[in-house]
């Protein structure tokens, strides 16, 4: 193969393996991005509190 035809053939080759991906619909797509927003947010504010629980007991430790 030449210098050219080697990304040509790359090119057609990425095109054909996309077309056998099993895309998700919007729906999908929605309500997955919903779960991870939900679930950062609860883990953030878990950690959060933990974080505040832990620096007052230690500060009342070390005082």
């Amino acid at each position: 193969m030449n210098i050219i035809a080697k990304p040509v053939n790359f090119i057609r080759e990425v095109k054909a393996e996309l077309g056998k991906v099993a895309w998700s619909t919007r729906e999908e797509l929605m309500a997955s991005t919903i779960v991870v927003i939900v679930v950062t947010t609860l883990l953030g504010v878990f950690i959060g509190v933990l974080d505040i629980f832990l620096s007052k007991l230690l500060s009342l430790l070390f005082k």
